[in-house]
C-alpha cells in the first residue's frame, strides 16, 4: 500500500503508464490529471520496463494465463451487470416512493 492508503488496479497502472508515454503530455501532467504522485508514477513506469519513454516488450502470456483472465474478467462483468440492475430497480422504487 501507498502512503495515502490508497490501492490501484492493475489496469489503472497500466493505463496511468500508457497515458504518461504520450508525447504531448509529461509525467507530472499525467501524474496530477490521475490524482497519484509523480514518484508513484515514475515507479509504476520503472516496473512496466519503460525506459527514456520506450516501453521494454512485455513477455507472451501464456495461454493458461490468457484464460484465466478471461474467466476473472466474463466473472467481473457478471457482478457488474447484477449491480447494474439492482441499482435500476432501486431506483425505480425509490422513484415511484417520493411520488406517492
Amino acid at each position: 500500500m501507498n502512503g495515502s492508503g490508497k490501492r490501484y488496479t492493475a489496469e489503472f497502472r497500466e493505463e496511468a503508464v500508457r497515458l504518461s508515454q504520450q508525447e504531448n503530455r509529461t509525467v507530472g501532467e499525467v501524474a496530477a490529471s490521475l490524482g497519484v504522485g509523480q514518484s508513484t508514477l515514475q515507479k509504476w513506469r520503472r516496473m512496466a520496463g519503460v525506459v527514456s519513454g520506450v516501453p521494454v516488450e512485455p513477455p507472451e502470456r501464456s495461454q493458461a494465463e490468457t484464460e484465466a483472465e478471461n474467466r476473472r474478467l466474463r466473472k467481473e462483468l457478471e457482478i457488474v451487470k447484477m449491480e447494474r440492475e439492482i441499482l435500476k430497480k432501486a431506483a425505480t422504487f425509490f422513484a415511484n416512493e417520493t411520488k406517492g
